[in-house]
């Protein structure tokens, strides 16, 4: 079997039916070594026996893209493949097999021409249907957005690039076209893609910036939770950067940029920093971790808990190359209401201490 290195980890089973992953990319990342004995053979080819339901289709696009590398150099279709070339591949995942129906729900659409859609995602809604979440999430509504506006495919259907979690607010992109897909795929390729993120977490890590490095992987008691794997024993490499905004002493609005896209990615690696996510309560967040547990400080937090009952996380901007025009395209959004007003209490309540 090739080394292959997914770029997407599906969530089909139960156990993540209200959570998706945080920016997991929705292609996949295939690194092939030819063996010291392969005949010359188009690559077209040799990638459609080497790497499983890959239509010839599908490789054509990736190769047009530039997305097909050998030993780092784009290649075109009909390049041959010799003995020990190092084969790099990033494709489009193949479509889930749920039906997407369209429904009249609103969306904040920050963006759109006739290639992409970028949205402000609100806190709640679920992106894409799946277990248990056939209906009221961000693709039907983008379907019902699609094949109504004048001279529309009745069969208009968005693509996904990437996802956040079902309570994660913020900034995320689809495409109108599979091919617009294909050809965002050179950004992840490229790591060209720019995202931050904003989060409360439980106190204040000592360095006022640094990065996170540690495999992420599904707990293996739990299946519910990510883990940081330092050895990496289980997983997949991750890479968060973070960088203190502001310091409460018992909580912190930090800034995370993303260079790898694993599930609950932030979240994993705050908890393994010693700081979970304010509000948290699948990573701990959801308990006082700092200062004193009875008393008016206690009824504090518990209100700032039921004014933010999710994770404290808001996808914050996404910068990227136009996957047709190549215009450098960016955008930000604020932080939505809740995590402003936590941070305001928490502004009073800082003030009032001193």
């Amino acid at each position: 079997m090739p080394d292959t290195e997914d770029f997407l980890e599906e969530h089909d089973s139960p156990e993540f039916v209200e959570d998706e992953s945080v920016e997991n990319e929705l292609f996949e990342h295939h690194r092939i070594i030819a063996d010291r004995r392969q005949g010359l053979l188009r690559i077209d080819k040799f990638l459609m026996s080497r790497i499983e339901n890959a239509s010839r289709n599908k490789i054509q696009q990736a190769a047009k893209a530039g997305n097909i590398r050998v030993n780092g150099e784009s290649v075109k279709q009909n390049y041959r493949v010799k003995p020990q070339d190092v084969i790099s591949v990033v494709m489009t995942h193949p479509p889930r097999d749920t039906e997407v129906l369209p429904e009249n729900i609103p969306l904040n659409i920050v963006y759109e021409d006739d290639h992409l859609l970028v949205i402000n995602k609100e806190a709640g809604m679920v992106v894409h249907p799946g277990f248990a979440n056939y209906y009221g999430t961000m693709l039907n509504a983008l379907v019902w957005h699609l094949r109504n506006q004048p001279g529309a495919k009745p069969d208009a259907m968005p693509f996904l690039v990437h996802r956040i979690d079902k309570d994660t607010s913020g900034i995320i992109m689809v495409t109108k076209t599979e091919e617009a897909q294909t050809r965002i795929a050179r950004n992840f390729f490229d790591h060209t893609i720019r995202r931050t993120y904003q989060a409360i977490v439980w106190g204040t890590p000592k360095e006022p910036e640094g990065t996170i490095t540690g495999h992420v992987g599904r707990n293996l008691n739990n299946r519910l939770v990510m883990t940081v794997f330092p050895d990496g024993s289980h997983g997949k490499h991750a890479v968060t950067h973070y960088k203190i905004l502001r310091s409460y002493d018992y909580v912190s609005l930090i800034e995370c940029r993303l260079e790898t896209g694993r599930t609950h990615q932030i979240r994993a690696h705050m908890k393994y920093l010693g700081h979970p996510l304010f509000s948290d309560e699948r990573y701990g967040g959801s308990a006082i971790l700092k200062g004193t547990t009875s008393g008016s400080y206690r009824k504090f937090v518990e209100n700032c808990f039921e004014i933010i009952p999710r994770q404290a996380l808001h996808a914050k901007s996404l910068g990227f190359n136009h996957p047709i025009t190549g215009e450098e395209l960016f955008f930000d959004s604020e932080l939505p209401s809740d995590m402003k007003l936590v941070l305001e209490k928490w502004d009073k309540f800082i003030a009032g201490r001193g």
